[in-house]
C-alpha cells in the first residue's frame, strides 16, 4: 500500500514537471544553405564548378590531369599540390600558356648559373652563385603565386585562395578575409621568434667555440669561461634556439590555420529571432508487453521520470 501511494505520488510530481524544447523549425535549401528561426547560417558553395564540396581537399591525379587536359574544373588546391611537383601546371589550368617560357626560361637560367658559379674556387663566385639559386625558388614561388592568383572560381570568396595566400606569404590570407588588423599581430610574432632565434644560435655558436677551445687536445685555451661552463650554457642556447623554431613554426601555421577558419565562417551570420516553446512531455512506450511498469512516462527515457530539453538546428 505504501509503495503504491508513492507510486502515485510520484507520477503526480511528474506531470507537473515541464519539458524546455528549444524549437527551430529548419528548412533546407540546396545542398548548403539552411535557415532556421533560432539562428540563420549562410554557407558559400565551395563546388568550384565540379559540383563536389571544396572542402574535400584529397588530392587524385585523375583530377589534376583532368584540369591540366581542361576536360572539367579542378580544386584549386588539387591544382596548387600539383603544380608544386609539375612547375606551370596552374599557368596551364589557367590557360595562361605564354607564361611558362617565362617560368621555365628563369628557373632554368638562374639554376644553371648558380650550380656553376657554385662549384668555382671564387669566392666572389660563389657568393653569386647563392643569389642565383636564391633567384631560382623566388621564380618557383612566383609561378605557384600567380597560380593562385589567376584561379578561376564559380565562389566570390574560396577559402581555399585564403589558405594558400597564407602559406605562400604569410598574412596575405587575412587580408584577403578582410581582416587586415591580424597582420601586424602575426607578424610580431614571427618577428619576435626570428630574432630569438638569431641570437640565441649566436651564442650558441660561441659557447660551442668555447667548449671546443677548452677541450682540445691542440689548442692552449686560457679563457675566462670554464669547459663546463660552456658546455652548460651551450646546451642552454641549443634549447633556446629550438624552442624559437618552434615558436616560429607555430606561428606561421596559427595564420595559415585562422586564414582558413575565417574563410569558411566569413558568411556565417547569427539572428536575433530565438524561438522557445514550453509545454509538457509525456512519452508512451509502443512495446508495453516487455516492460515491467506500462504506465506512460515522463521525461526522455524509457524508465525514470526526468526532463528532456530537445534542441533542433
Amino acid at each position: 500500500m505504501l509503495a503504491m501511494n508513492v507510486r502515485h505520488l510520484t507520477a503526480a510530481i511528474a506531470s507537473l514537471l515541464v519539458c524546455l524544447q528549444v524549437g527551430a523549425q529548419t528548412t533546407k535549401t540546396g545542398d548548403d544553405q539552411f535557415k532556421s528561426e533560432a539562428f540563420t547560417q549562410t554557407y558559400v558553395d565551395e563546388s568550384d564548378t565540379l559540383g563536389r564540396d571544396s572542402t574535400d581537399a584529397a588530392f587524385t591525379l585523375k583530377e589534376y590531369f583532368a584540369g591540366l587536359r581542361h576536360k572539367e574544373p579542378a580544386k584549386i588546391g588539387t591544382m596548387f599540390a600539383g603544380s608544386t611537383v609539375l612547375v606551370g601546371g596552374m599557368q596551364i589550368y589557367n590557360r595562361d600558356y605564354w607564361k611558362l617560357p617565362i617560368v621555365y626560361g628563369g628557373m632554368a637560367a638562374t639554376a644553371g648559373l648558380g650550380i656553376s658559379y657554385l662549384k668555382s674556387d671564387d669566392a666572389s663566385k660563389k657568393k653569386t652563385g647563392k643569389w642565383l639559386m636564391a633567384g631560382t625558388a623566388l621564380v618557383y614561388w612566383g609561378a605557384l603565386m600567380d597560380g593562385v592568383v589567376c584561379y578561376e572560381g564559380d565562389d566570390p570568396h574560396n577559402a581555399g585562395r585564403a589558405t594558400l595566400y597564407s602559406l605562400l606569404l604569410p598574412g596575405l590570407g587575412q587580408i584577403y578575409n578582410g581582416e587586415l588588423w591580424k597582420v601586424p599581430i602575426y607578424y610580431t610574432g614571427m618577428a619576435f621568434s626570428i630574432h630569438f632565434l638569431l641570437t640565441n644560435n649566436k651564442n650558441y655558436k660561441r659557447y660551442k667555440w668555447i667548449h671546443n677551445e677548452a677541450t682540445g687536445e691542440d689548442t692552449e685555451y686560457s679563457g675566462p669561461v670554464s669547459s663546463s661552463t660552456a658546455l652548460y650554457y651551450r646546451d642552454l642556447f641549443r634549447r633556446y634556439r629550438d624552442y624559437s623554431i618552434v615558436a616560429l613554426a607555430a606561428v606561421y601555421l596559427l595564420q595559415i590555420i585562422d586564414a582558413n577558419v575565417f574563410s569558411y565562417m566569413k558568411d556565417f551570420q547569427l539572428t536575433d529571432d530565438v524561438s522557445v516553446s514550453v509545454k509538457p512531455s509525456v512519452i508512451t512506450r509502443d512495446d508495453t508487453a516487455l516492460a515491467f511498469n506500462p504506465s506512460p512516462a515522463y521525461g526522455i527515457g524509457s524508465y525514470g521520470i526526468g526532463m528532456s530539453v530537445g534542441v533542433r538546428f
